[in-house]
């Protein structure tokens, strides 16, 4: 039998490719000779970086940079194993895990080190990128980033604006004029699973701004100044990005792309199982097994286990999702390949002991449910 294994990370506990292991520990305890083939994977956020530069025997290269408020960070941007195409995943310079949850506030966050990392990278000759844009901390339509790049944001005194959403409201004019003219030459394909709008209910700072931080009232100065640079991009670029899809991604860093670069917006699992070469690692096999922390009703809009079960599917091969904790309305990913989904908590334990066993608990279940499924198949 072959067993193709490839989970997200458990967050808080278990790296993908940790998390594949344990899998993996769990099947052989069960079948010692199955096959099993592991592709650690993520879906455009957190650890996205990670799984790509793994699975294609890439490298990491390093660069302090400007975090999300303003201190210096340690970063690095991936170069996969092709050794022209560059991965930079925001989280790393621009996070909201770089944060301490006390401090954050997205009217001062700024996406300037995302925009260092570009510019390193151009600097090294690279012109192709993956940008995985999930995890950030920001809520400043990219322009901390376009100002690391070159452009220009100055205030109705001829002054550049400061860093984070706060700022906006403040621009007077945009000026391209010493925009990196590499960006011209490169192309960028954006790792993103948001289709919010930039602006208004269903935008960034309405539904994501409360959980960088953003107050009710914070939230509506934040996108009142989306708007308002809005509006500017439309007369700099000529391109709308108030309600295109996608523009609102990572605090409107999406529309940045959008109007600005040579680039386009794809689904981040998709990106990371075309990287990995999952569609090859699918043959011949018998079941996929996938997971991440939290399986519920989000889950089957673009999450890890969602996109690894359709991709499965495709070649009729059943797919089991393991999960930290199982929410409420999964049945819709019964249609997409999805035989089971299970939770590997086996007692009632704090959530303390829950992130601190979790290798093993994901051990204990991934053989309890092999040696159940294929009980099932053999006879």
């Amino acid at each position: 039998m072959k067993i193709v294994i490839a989970p997200d990370s458990f967050k808080g506990s278990l790296s993908a490719k940790d998390a594949a292991l344990a899998i993996e520990k769990g099947i052989k305890n069960a079948f010692p000779n199955a096959e099993t083939v592991l592709i650690p994977v993520a879906d455009g956020g957190e650890g996205t970086l990670e799984t790509l530069i793994t699975s294609t025997s890439g490298q990491k290269v390093y660069k302090k940079v400007t975090g999300p408020h303003g201190k210096e960070v340690d970063a690095y941007f991936g170069v996969l194993g092709d050794q022209t195409t560059c991965v930079i995943e925001m989280a790393v310079a621009s996070g909201l895990n770089l944060i301490a949850d006390c401090e954050r506030n997205p009217m001062l966050a700024t996406t300037y080190g995302t925009g260092e990392l570009i510019k390193s990278a151009l600097d090294k000759g690279y012109r192709n990128f993956v940008l995985a844009i999930g995890g950030s901390a920001t809520n400043d339509g990219g322009v901390g980033m376009l100002q690391a790049l070159g452009m220009r944001f100055n205030d109705k005194d001829g002054n550049e604006i400061g860093f984070g959403g706060g700022e906006l409201g403040k621009i007077h004019d945009i000026s391209t004029e010493y925009f990196d003219q590499r960006i011209k030459e490169s192309r960028f394909l954006i790792a993103s699973d948001v289709e919010n709008p930039l602006v208004g209910e269903k935008g960034a700072s309405y539904v994501f701004g409360p959980q960088k931080g953003a107050t009710d009232e914070m939230v509506k100065i934040l996108d009142k100044n989306l708007l308002h640079y809005a509006n500017l991009v439309e007369k700099a670029a000529g391109v709308r990005l108030h309600d295109m899809p996608g523009a609102g991604a990572a605090g409107g860093i999406g529309g940045a792309f959008l109007a600005f670069f040579s680039s386009n917006m794809k689904r981040g699992i998709e990106v990371v199982l075309e990287y990995a070469k999952f569609d090859e690692a699918l043959n011949g096999a018998d079941l996929v097994i996938t997971g991440e922390g939290k399986v519920d009703f989000q889950t089957v809009y673009g999450k890890t286990p969602m996109g690894v079960a359709q991709a499965s599917q495709k070649e009729n091969i059943p797919t089991i999702i393991l999960a930290g904790s199982v929410g409420e309305n999964i049945q819709n990913l019964y249609q997409y390949g999805v035989v089971g989904v299970f939770s590997i908590i086996n007692q009632p334990m704090s959530l303390e002991m829950a992130l601190r066993e979790a290798g093993i608990l994901l051990e204990r279940a991934s053989e309890q449910i092999c040696r159940m499924y294929y009980w099932n198949y053999l006879n």
